[in-house]
């Protein structure tokens, strides 16, 4: 794995042109709405989590398809000013670049209805890929291009013993064959639930949830709550990682921007928790702004803070990127009478001091030090 300031990631996915439209609500059956404005801006979940890798300071190969269009070159264009080498992306002449309609409305909440395109008929080139996984930190995977070809890339990533990360996105049930071969699963609250067949509400389901799928092959699993924060779950249990308070714009392109800042972080050699921060502190400036590409985070914007403040904090306790002052890490464990990997909406250790009222239900928490990274955690 890679491990220097600048690891390199392979990025399998779709390119589109997203025609976003700001309206103060979206509009119900029948129900005609005016726009407050019209935004083309470069997306689709393979080229955003490209530029999200490229702006925490990866060096990014793409790999995906596009129509001969003026979308198509202008999505290439994009694409070089963020220096992502789209050698392997291909051009479909006999069909359009594909396209996004995203509403997102005055609380920042978003609609998106996707037109594949050129998407729906990529064919993975192995004798591209295979180079570009070669010593590479990670390749990213997503379910905006067809399923058989990303399976071929997960199989040419395991030959080359290049960790995988998957963001199953559209859900889609996924091939018993994949399941061992991803080494970091990204999934939102909805994927979960989905994945898992359980409800995904709170931070504990989502611990529950990700145990569940753990089980059937990945390393790892993150999933993200949204404004909530998101769990990570590894061999060494689960970990709860509150939000930044912000006030959203557009949430986008947030989940793209998350991945692609854990995958960076990961393939720098950073421990699971480490990486989920990276993604929420990225994540959390992402949606201050509207649109996708063009709102993706530098790592040096991510380190210099100003994102917000940890859900359910006081004022006070203000995020700093390089100070003490770090979001806590809820360790989530099994209450008396559940079995290892379940878990309780109240949340109890067995060795914990006093309760008080946490967010999620009635909690007990001792304050334990963080062996990787010398930071307090709030073990729950």
């Amino acid at each position: 794995m890679s491990t220097n300031n600048a690891p390199r990631i392979a990025v399998v996915g779709s390119l589109n042109m997203d025609l976003v439209l700001q309206v103060q609500h979206a509009p119900g059956p029948g129900e005609t709405v005016l726009a407050d404005a019209l935004h083309l801006v470069p997306g689709g979940k393979g080229g955003n989590q490209a530029v999200a890798c490229a702006r925490q300071g990866a060096q990014v190969a793409l790999f995906g398809r596009v129509g001969d269009d003026g979308y198509g070159h202008t999505l290439r264009a994009g694409l070089d000013a963020d220096g992502i080498d789209h050698s392997g992306v291909q051009t479909d002449t006999d069909t359009t670049t594909g396209v996004a309609a995203i509403t997102v409305e005055a609380t920042g909440q978003n609609r998106i209805v996707v037109v594949p395109g050129a998407n729906g008929r990529f064919v993975l080139d192995a004798a591209a890929l295979g180079p570009a996984l070669q010593g590479a930190g990670g390749l990213v995977l997503q379910f905006e291009t067809p399923l058989p070809q990303v399976l071929a890339a997960a199989e040419m990533a395991h030959a080359a013993g290049c960790p995988m990360v998957l963001n199953p996105s559209p859900i889609q049930p996924l091939p018993e064959a994949l399941w061992p071969r991803v080494h970091t699963l990204v999934v939102n609250e909805v994927e979960a639930a989905a994945l898992a067949g359980q409800n995904v509400t709170t931070p504990a389901d989502a611990a529950q949830a990700a145990q569940a799928l753990r089980a059937k092959g990945p390393a790892q699993v993150v999933v993200t709550l949204g404004a909530a924060g998101a769990v990570a779950a590894d061999a060494a249990g689960n970990r709860y990682h509150p939000g930044l308070v912000v006030k959203a714009v557009d949430t986008t392109a947030a989940g793209d921007t998350f991945l692609g800042a854990l995958a960076v972080a990961l393939a720098r050699g950073e421990p699971l928790d480490a990486a989920v921060r990276e993604g929420i502190r990225a994540s959390a400036l992402c949606v201050t702004q509207a649109g996708a590409h063009p709102w993706h985070p530098s790592r040096s914007r991510c380190a210099a803070g100003g994102a917000g403040r940890n859900a359910g904090r006081e004022s006070r306790d203000r995020h700093r990127s390089h100070g003490a002052q770090r979001r806590p890490v809820a360790r989530l464990v099994p209450t008396a009478g559940h079995a290892p990997g379940g878990f309780a909406r109240g949340l109890q250790a067995p060795d914990a001091a006093s309760p008080r009222d946490g967010a999620y239900g009635r909690v007990h928490a001792v304050r334990q030090r963080d062996p990787g990274g010398g930071r307090d955690l709030l073990r729950f």
